[in-house]
């Protein structure tokens, strides 16, 4: 079975979608809707911005999304997966390839789901954390045990996790981590506690767009963030994506139930290759490739 999934935040780079636009008149359709519906050329800083301009919450999120829809738009006529899912952002991504979501409707959502991140990191001071070779349930009791606000974000790969809160309980998470044998500890350069409790003034900001906007069955199942189970309910798959903006990204766990259900090949589609180095470790079995 043929599984196809979808970058995050931090997969994006200076040129990212430039030969896409240059080979593939369908791709270059979607890309110039998106100009016209950001209502700037966000395609001049996809093909030639600086990485400081392309970090930026407000251009990476659509950049990374866009570049994701044009590649699947390009493949199409060639496009029949048996399962989706994204990583974070990526799940926006993975739902208009299989038909859940227009792309229209899809970028709109992903560009208020970005300013309203922005919004809630302004609001308090919070940052993420990259604990590496420690085993989950230590570096979840370690941030049980902290009085402030820090919580496992994402879950990468075995012994790669995500935490993610405010700056001191991140920062003392990270000394009880190395104290308890972590290989790294490392305070990752981000803007805000994504994928957090802190997150909520986005949550409750973005739930409103998205029950504002029609979902329709897909095509195929997604495999959700927020509890990495399949799902082709509309209803279901709304709830999901605003409760996601607060929980973690349980990709290993999709990743394993993925697996679990046949799948065999994982095509990353976007830039990067991130989640191709995150399904190998995850099961070095597993074929990868990339879309195009």
């Amino acid at each position: 079975m043929h599984a196809y999934i979808f970058p995050g935040q931090g997969s994006q780079f200076s040129g990212m979608g430039k030969e896409l636009y240059e080979s593939s008149a369908t791709a270059r359709q979607i890309f110039e809707t998106a100009n016209a519906i950001i209502g700037f050329k966000i395609t001049d800083l996809m093909f030639a911005g600086t990485e400081e301009e392309l970090k930026k919450t407000n251009v990476t999120q659509p950049a990374i999304f866009i570049h994701s829809c044009a590649v699947i738009e390009s493949i199409r006529d060639s496009f029949n997966p048996d399962m989706v899912a994204g990583h974070s952002l990526g799940e926006f991504s993975a739902l208009v390839a299989n038909g859940s979501l227009s792309f229209e409707d899809g970028l709109r959502l992903v560009i208020e789901r970005a300013n309203a991140m922005q919004y809630a990191c302004e609001l308090q001071p919070s940052t993420m954390a990259a604990i590496l070779a420690l085993d989950d349930k230590v570096v979840e009791d370690i941030c049980a045990g902290i009085d402030g606000v820090v919580v496992c974000a994402n879950y990468n790969c075995p012994g790669q996790l995500v935490i993610s809160g405010s700056i001191e309980s991140v920062k003392e998470a990270c000394e009880k981590c190395t104290a308890a044998g972590a290989k790294r500890a490392l305070l990752l350069p981000v803007g805000g506690a994504f994928h957090s409790p802190l997150m909520e003034p986005a949550r409750v900001r973005l739930a409103d767009a998205i029950n504002n906007t029609n979902f329709k069955a897909p095509l195929c199942p997604v495999y959700q963030n927020v509890d990495a189970q399949p799902y082709t309910n509309p209803e279901q798959i709304k709830q999901n994506l605003i409760a996601q903006l607060t929980a973690p990204v349980r990709w290993t766990q999709t990743v394993q139930n993925m697996l679990a259900k046949g799948a065999i090949t994982f095509t990353e589609a976007g830039p990067g290759k991130v989640l191709q180095g995150l399904v190998k470790k995850i099961h070095k079995e597993a074929i990868i490739a990339t879309a195009v």
